[in-house]
């Protein structure tokens, strides 16, 4: 690379020009570029041919941040909007730049307040001063503030000219001392260079004590027009956002009355062609470059008249209009619940903790380890625990039951329909406690098992063992004293893309409750975390899901929208509907997957006109009001500092005695996490890792030897590796290979004999 050999910048200079390179992508790297530092502006262009006509990019280093990152690299932002990763041919020149840019930076923000100053409409020299109403007190304020400011400044100033002085007179003492020959007058010198030398210095703390004061003012000030600001632009947000749902919400009532009146004009003519043809086709013409701006709707909900019921229906035979027949003596009650069993408090056993060691503030390179990943599945890497939150991906199938109470609520349900929607939102809460929690989980080791007792506070009790490792697969039972049963086996497939984390989790839940005898099951959807490499982590969830219940073939379709920019919907939207066997729509679930769900009971429902993009028809569903289905219960004081752990994630490592040798509790390198010894928990991981690929050699040796005395290449798996407490079977519902829990953990727990446990630890 050749650099112009333009000598250091000085504060006279007003332009800077040469070669640097430039950041680009993944794949080009640092990319040559002819920068042009001119006025306050930084400009680049791939050539020098290039000023005349072609522009790459431009940033403004009045409100620019300026950093260095080491010998030759620097970095230039405006605040997320632009970012230049910069390299030089080497320290000194990277220098010249520093040097140059932080000049052209002082001047621009100095020519941005001038102007500011002469020009803004709202500044205090433009507002008549105490008098009038509507902000005389703040224009004092501010005129004050401006006039210490200045004050300030110009103490600065004349420190400046002193030092000045002062130090050009040191200078000359020193070099007379230097020629001096040691006479009668050299103690003289030395009386006259130490009084000088004292004066610099008391002119030196007071310009350093005038910088200081000039600080603390400005940051101060500074602040408090940054909070103002922030919750100005807040506010704008709120309201556009308000603005826009009530257009959308207009909009939908719109062409839902427009539908059913074009309906009800067929059946009143009796085939005669209703008036204004022409100008619905306009209307449909309107409404479709709507829809194309955003995802349009599966489905429309519009209000339903509480007394509908009781209306005849006999006037809408042109609807393909649905009306359940056990409508009859609906209101808006909740969702009925058996009362035959009434809810019992039960008192727990042992106060769990509520803290753990605060999250230590531990720098890494993501980029240094994760550049080498891309395309690998993400459970075959090695990683340091930095990435990790100190549970294991057992406990966080566990936390799947943070919202127990919801199906102790469905297992008391006289409707199988109600159940269903009850069912619903215990899988959406699932991820709720996921919105936050950016750190990986501790891949199980081969055997490793998890419990969790909650049988005297929730009725309860759960148990997780890692069935396999390639694929990783843990198997999840959990039985319940109020009449339900949990169960799944979910192995997890994650793909690194450079930019984003792919998680997709594989395996069937199942939910079975006693009295009905009614068998659910659902799969997950995808979970994605972005900004892996640059910018802050934020965690998505999108896809869909179809809850079945297998005995009275009811469904749930469940939509989970993905985040997208220009969507005018909430963000982290779930929207569902709940049918019969015969697919007659009975609820409407809507809501968050980080906040809440609600349900609507669904009076009618219709098939009218073609409203939706490219002549799509869309049902409209009139339902009864909403009611809260499920709330996402708040984040304990100073989560931000404890991995955002909820109350239950809280307590799921806390030791306990009585577990098995296997238990997630025990596991030395996630201890030593939770305790913020993040060095020897990365060696002890190492450890553990290590034990573990010995122990499978050791199997497969085993295996080899069976194989070879049996004479049959057939005769033995490679692994033959069998879970302690689940063993594979075929779903009898789904077909599938799953691992079923036999029995015995919580019988053997109570002997206290755990000889059977292998040694992972």
């Amino acid at each position: 690379m050749s650099e112009p050999k333009s000598p250091t910048p000085t504060p006279a200079g007003d332009t800077y020009k040469g070669w640097v390179f430039k950041w680009t992508n993944y794949i080009k790297g640092y990319q040559r570029r002819w920068f042009v530092l001119s006025n306050g502006l930084l400009s680049y262009y791939r050539t020098q041919a290039e000023m005349g006509h072609t522009c790459r990019g431009t940033i403004n280093l009045a409100t620019a941040v300026i950093s260095v990152d080491d010998a030759c690299n620097f970095v230039i932002s405006n605040g997320g909007a632009q970012t230049y990763h910069l390299k030089a041919s080497s320290e000194v020149e990277r220098q010249r730049w520093i040097t140059a840019l932080e000049l052209a930076k002082a001047k621009a923000a100095r020519m941005q307040a001038e102007s500011d100053d002469s020009g803004d409409d709202f500044s205090p020299s433009s507002l008549p001063v105490g008098g009038g109403q509507g902000g005389g007190p703040q224009n004092l304020e501010a005129q004050s503030t401006l006039r210490t400011l200045g004050s300030k400044v110009e103490d600065l100033s004349t420190c400046n000219d002193l030092i000045s002085k002062h130090g050009s007179a040191l200078q000359r003492s020193l070099s007379e001392l230097d020629s001096l020959r040691l006479t009668g007058e050299a103690g003289d010198k030395i009386r006259q260079v130490t009084e000088r030398a004292t004066l610099f210095r008391i002119t030196s703390n007071a310009m350093i004590n005038a910088c200081r004061d000039f600080l603390a003012l400005a940051q101060s000030h500074s602040k408090r027009w940054q909070k103002a600001l922030q919750a100005e632009r807040e506010q704008r947000v709120r309201l556009e956002e308000a603005l826009e749902q009530l257009a959308k919400q207009h909009n939908h009532l719109e062409r839902a009355f427009r539908g059913a009146a074009q309906a009800h004009s067929i059946v009143d003519n009796k085939g005669v062609a209703g008036p204004g043809k022409g100008e619905a086709s306009d209307e449909d013409d309107d409404n479709e470059f709507f829809d194309a701006m955003e995802d349009a709707p599966e489905f429309i909900t519009v209000p339903a008249d509480p007394q509908f019921h009781k209306r005849s229906s006999s006037n809408t035979s042109g609807l393909n209009t649905d009306m359940c027949a056990d409508d009859q003596s609906l209101n808006e009650e909740p969702l009925t619940m058996n009362q035959e069993s009434p809810s019992q408090e039960l008192v727990p056993l042992r106060k769990r903790r509520t803290r753990i060691p605060d999250k230590p503030n531990y720098s890494l390179n993501l980029w240094s380890i994760m550049k080498n990943c891309i395309g690998k599945d993400l459970s075959k890497i090695p990683m340091p625990v930095n990435f990790n939150e100190p549970i294991s991906m057992l406990q966080r199938l566990s936390e799947d039951l943070e919202y127990h109470e919801l199906l102790d609520k469905a297992a008391k349900c006289h409707s199988s329909l109600e159940q269903m929607c009850y069912v619903a939102a215990f899988c959406v809460s699932a991820y709720s406690t996921t919105v936050y929690r950016t750190g990986k989980p501790f891949n199980p080791l081969l055997g490793e098992t998890y419990e969790l007792d909650r049988r005297r506070e929730s009725g309860y009790r759960s148990l997780c063992e890692q069935v396999s490792h390639h694929p990783p697969a843990a198997a999840h039972h959990a039985i319940s004293d109020r009449g339900w049963t949990l169960r799944q086996e979910i192995t997890v497939a994650s793909k690194f893309r450079g930019k984003y984390l792919s998680i997709m989790p594989l395996g069937t839940i199942h939910a079975i409750f006693e009295k009905s005898s009614n068998h659910y099951t659902w799969k997950k959807v995808t979970t994605t975390v972005h900004n892996i490499i640059v910018g802050k982590l934020w965690i998505d969830q999108s896809g869909e899901i179809d809850i079945v219940n297998h005995t009275t073939g009811d469904r749930c379709h469940l939509k989970f929208a993905p985040y997208s920019y220009f969507s005018r919907d909430v963000a982290r939207k779930v929207t569902g509907v709940v049918m019969d066997k015969d697919g007659k729509a009975h609820y409407v679930l809507s809501g968050t997957w980080d906040e809440k769900m609600e349900f609507s009971r669904v009076m009618q429902s219709s098939r009218g006109g073609e409203n939706g993009t490219e002549g799509k028809q869309k049902t409209v569903y009139q339902t009864l009001k909403a009611r809260e289905l499920w709330k996402r219960n708040p984040l304990p004081d100073g989560a931000e500092s404890m991995y955002y752990f909820t109350a239950l994630a809280l307590t799921l490592n806390e030791p306990e005695e009585g577990v098995a040798p296997t238990d997630s509790r025990r596991r030395p390198d996630q201890r030593l996490m939770e305790d913020g010894r993040w060095d020897e928990a990365n060696g002890e991981k190492q450890r553990l890792e290590e034990k573990q690929r010995s122990a499978r050699r050791e199997r497969e040796r085993e295996a080899a030897s069976q194989r070879a005395s049996s004479q049959s290449e057939e005769g033995a798996p490679h692994d033959a590796y069998k879970a302690l407490w689940f063993e594979s079977c075929e779903d009898q519902i789904t077909g599938e290979q799953v691992h079923i829990y036999k029995g015995g953990y919580w019988e053997t727990k109570e002997l206290g004999s755990w000889e059977g446990c292998p040694d992972i630890f």
